[in-house]
């Protein structure tokens, strides 16, 4: 049986999922968009082709396996779109949770089954059809899990609100040893520069007491102070609102000090290795314009 575990964002990786652009299918059409930042693309005609996102994802492989962890992939499905395995599911301690993600894509579930068929069964749990959760806006800190959300009354009218107030409470009852803090984010239908699609597009904590952080994706800002007290002003980067836009949040740790990020983040990635950080760079940039990036892209099932 496959040993899941995962207890925070950093400690060192064993073995993970990573997502597949293989058969990506056609560039969607504007109203088959989930985000505004595809459909930005869309319109504008620079969606990203396969061959370009297939590229940028075995270098991300290479660099994970060179860190001689195990990467799993999903099974190929025909002109579907795989790359963000984040979203269909996450693991939690020894749970393997199997997300509510939109309707369209549950398929993407069913194709990484012979991995979750590794798993105890006892362990694989999926929340009832209610609750909203997808893997982006779950975050594990040790004692605590951060959880993003949207409080509006006017979630059922966002195709970019993925995790609901019952995900949060689905989750709080299922973990009740951890401090469940939920995170209200900012959300946009129209403008990517101000849509906090998951919580890892505004946050992400490094190492053992780093972050990094987009002050305007909250929508409060208590949930944004509740961050720089725990973690200290001092030990986050702070994102521009292009920043933000480009993911620059949105990296992946392999260990407490090994970061593999986006060549283009020229600020994060001086700001990382100044702290102490390995940054393994490489380019990511067209996965990006899906308003997902590298973090979107893995599952991890093992972390020491």
């Amino acid at each position: 049986m496959l040993p899941i575990n995962v207890k925070n964002e950093t400690a060192r990786l064993r073995a993970v999922v990573l997502g597949s652009a293989l058969h990506n299918g056609p560039t969607p059409t504007a109203e088959e968009a989930y985000d505004p930042k595809s459909l930005e693309h869309i319109l504008a005609g620079t969606y990203p082709i396969e061959q370009d996102m297939i590229q940028e994802m075995d270098a991300f492989k290479q660099v994970l396996e060179k860190y001689d962890v195990e990467v799993y992939r999903p099974e190929m499905i025909e002109n579907y779109n795989q790359i963000f395995t984040r979203d269909i599911g996450f693991v939690i301690e020894n749970t393997f949770i199997k997300s509510n993600i939109l309707p369209d894509r549950e398929r993407e579930l069913d194709a990484i089954q012979y991995i979750i068929d590794q798993i105890k069964p006892e362990t694989v749990v999926r929340p009832p059809e209610e609750v909203h959760i997808e893997g982006g806006d779950v975050m594990l800190w040790d004692d605590y899990i951060f959880i993003g959300t949207y409080k509006g009354s006017d979630y059922k009218d966002y195709i970019t609100a993925r995790t609901n107030l019952l995900g949060v409470q689905y989750i709080t009852e299922l973990f009740p040893h951890k401090k469940v803090k939920a995170f209200d984010l900012v959300k946009s239908k129209i403008e990517a520069r101000d849509n906090a699609l998951h919580l890892d597009c505004c946050f992400q904590p490094l190492g053992n007491n780093k972050g990094i952080i987009y002050k305007n994706g909250f929508r409060e800002e208590a949930d944004y102070m509740f961050l720089v007290d725990l973690f200290g002003k001092e030990n986050l980067f702070h994102l521009t609102r292009e920043e933000m836009y480009h993911m620059n949040s949105n990296v992946f740790s392999i260990d407490t000090h090994v970061v593999v990020s986006e060549r283009n983040f020229t600020r994060l990635n001086n700001w990382l290795r100044e702290n102490g950080f390995t940054v393994e760079e490489i380019s990511y940039a067209e996965i990006a314009k899906q308003e997902g990036l590298l973090r979107c892209s893995t599952l991890p099932l093992i972390r020491e």
